[in-house]
Formats: structure tokens, sequence, C-alpha cells
């Protein structure tokens, strides 16, 4: 694999990009999907079409994500589909042999190393609030202003303390 190892850099980054939530996402997506445009993964995910947009716009900068040529995608290609085959009216992406080596990469202890580098007691607020129904529902001691910031700053939680569709389909895609 061409460029840095992110087990060998600073947690949450990759070629110098700092990785966001939303751009783990984007990746997910894709190794689950296969091929898919932006405005779907923002329809899936509830998030701003732009913020989508430029989340892989920085992944095709670093070489994670390609965009998908031809006229047509068969749903053996794009399992998200629905129809066998349908014709592209968007630009479609997917994971680059790069960025295919790098989502195979990521495992429980780099989630964990990465949650903690995004915020102090990261791994955890998310661990708890993936099996709680809403931020309310935390233990006492991860119910404070410092985490419930976090969570909203990153889209897991809305500001009435619900998880997002976004947070819950990131656990999902990367099985935490």
């Amino acid at each position: 694999m061409s460029g840095g190892n992110t087990k060998r850099e600073r947690p949450g980054s990759y070629r110098g990009i700092e990785l966001l939530p939303v751009h783990l996402y984007v990746l997910a997506h894709l190794k689950r999907a296969g091929v898919d445009y932006a405005r779907m993964m923002a329809k899936m995910s509830e998030l701003p079409l732009p913020t989508i947009e430029t989340a892989i716009k920085d992944l095709m900068d670093v070489g994670l994500i390609e965009r998908d040529s031809g006229s047509a995608v068969k749903r053996s290609k794009a399992r998200f589909k629905k129809a066998f085959e349908v014709h592209k009216h968007h630009t479609y992406y997917r994971l680059s042999r790069e960025g295919e080596l790098f989502v195979r990469s990521i495992d429980r202890e780099w989630l964990e190393i990465y949650f903690e580098s995004l915020f102090p007691g990261g791994w955890n607020a998310v661990k708890v609030l993936k099996s709680a129904g809403s931020f309310n529902e935390l233990p006492k001691g991860l119910r404070h202003d410092e985490v419930r910031d976090e969570l909203l700053l990153h889209r897991f939680i809305t500001p009435n303390g619900r998880k997002t569709r976004f947070f819950r389909l990131l656990m999902e895609f990367l099985r935490v």
C-alpha cells in the first residue's frame, strides 16, 4: 500500500488528512454497498449533502476512493440497489484498492484508538451510546457537557439527545 499506514501514523489521520467519523462512514458505506453516489449516502445517513461531498473529495484526494466508470450499474456491483440494472444519472464512487486494504485493516483495536483520539473517553461513550436509547440513558459518569458537546459535534446525537441515523449506520457498518 503506497503512502502511510494509519497504524503507524497518529490515530485518526491518513496521509495528512484528519479522518472524521463522516470519512469512516463513507468508507464503510462503500465497502458495504460496492458502489454508490453522494446523494444516496446523504439520504441514508441523513447528513447534509455538502458534508458527504466534502468527505468524498477528501477521500479521493488521498486515494482511498475513486470514481466508478461505465454507464450502467448492476445490482451485483451496487448491493443497495433494488433494480437488477440501473443507468447512471449520478457520479458513482467505489473504494480504490488502497481503500479496500485500509477498510480491511480497521479492527476493534484501531477503532478504540480512533475514538479515544477523537475525544477523551470517546470509545467508552460510543460503545455505551450504541446500546443505550439516548444520551440521557448513559451512565452518570458519561452524561456531562463535554461528552454531549462532542457527540453533538460529530453528529452522533440530536440536540435532544437521541441517537442519529448516521450514528446507528456508522456503528452497524463498522460492526462496533
